[in-house]
């Protein structure tokens, strides 16, 4: 039904008509599918085909969290070398 709206095929009254519903049902129904084309298509990332939003957020997430790992590594033992071979307690 958008489609054929869209593309020019037929009018929003031609396609309720051929429907047996409401030209204002036409309407709400092309600007919903319009949104929700608009939201996919700002919720994509390129090179990363498949991937909801969520998954994506949760990928970066995890990378932050394994880089902020490996910086305390790094932090701990700077602070183990300049205090000396002492206990950690």
């Amino acid at each position: 039904m958008y489609l054929e709206v869209v593309s020019g095929g037929a009018t929003q009254r031609e396609v309720a008509d051929r429907w047996g519903i409401d030209r204002s049902t036409v309407v709400h129904i092309c600007k919903l599918a319009k949104r929700g084309a608009l939201d996919t298509l700002a919720a994509s990332r390129p090179g990363r085909p498949g991937k909801s939003a969520e998954q994506a957020a949760l990928e970066d997430a995890q990378a932050e969290i394994a880089r902020l790992r490996e910086t305390l590594a790094e932090q701990a033992v700077e602070l183990h070398l300049y205090r000396g071979k002492g206990r950690w307690d």
